[in-house]
């Protein structure tokens, strides 16, 4: 039977992936004034869900901005380029959290009726994101959601980002559930991949950042791919029956 289910955060419980979108676009125009932020907003379409230094390195190479980081690295005290981007990026970023009404704004209401309705149900919950833990304890302090979590890993807890898997077996060892067990609930491709390479079920609620990603993507059946968050319970409920039924036939053929 299905023992917990394991919330992303970003993009899957708030709409932070636009809010990140945003602040590295002005980063890159902060140090390419001639750059156009819609650009690069569009670029961080096809990254969402990788760590924070792999999106970094990418937009460094793609809008050539490397040179221009390089001239901050002493500013920021740091070794390379990416680091550099990264610090103006945050800078950013973190002005745009300090405003709760935008994040309250940008939440899920649909997702995060699923996850008091899951908590209800007795079913253990676990948040694996791949944003770092001051920004992730920002959001859950504003979005009143600290106590919804059984357990919660960020980026700084593994070693490995999103494909790796590494971070939802370990919200699994430490729910105390066999990784078959959990429902997986991400919203990026990337995310996905980790869940699915964990051994779990996987569902995906798309955004408008990564619904295009989807339509072109092989990595689930449609049935697990939810554009209309009003369908999530339904699409969450068939997920629990098909897996019991899986167990069961599993049982019979013993």
């Amino acid at each position: 039977m299905i023992e917990a289910m394991i919330f992303d955060l970003d993009g899957t419980l708030v709409e932070t992936e636009e809010i990140k979108a945003l602040s590295y676009a002005r980063a890159a125009v902060a140090l390419r004034p001639d750059l156009d932020e819609a650009l690069v907003q569009h670029a961080f379409a096809d990254l969402v869900g990788l760590s924070r230094s792999e999106v970094a390195q990418a937009l460094l190479e793609r809008f050539d901005l490397a040179a221009a980081a390089q001239a901050r690295m002493a500013e920021f005290g740091v070794a390379t380029a990416w680091q550099a981007f990264v610090q103006v990026r945050l800078n950013i970023y973190d002005a745009l959290l300090y405003d709760p009404e935008l994040l309250r704004r940008a939440a899920y209401s649909h997702n995060l009726a699923l996850l008091q309705s899951v908590r209800s149900a007795g079913i253990k919950v676990g948040l694996a994101t791949m944003s770092y833990c001051p920004q992730v304890q920002r959001v859950l302090s504003i979005l009143g959601l600290h106590d919804s979590f059984d357990f919660i890993a960020s980026r700084d807890d593994v070693e490995h980002g999103k494909p790796d898997p590494e971070i939802y077996l370990l919200v699994a060892r430490e729910l105390g559930v066999t990784p078959g067990h959990c429902i997986v609930l991400e919203d990026s491709p990337t995310g996905v991949q980790a869940g699915l390479a964990a051994g779990m079920n996987v569902i995906a609620v798309t955004t408008a950042l990564t619904k295009p990603r989807f339509r072109d993507s092989t990595l689930l059946n449609r049935c697990w791919i939810v554009d209309d968050p009003a369908t999530l319970p339904d699409v969450v409920r068939w997920c629990i029956v098909r897996h019991e039924q899986f167990i069961v036939a599993a049982g019979n053929k013993v």
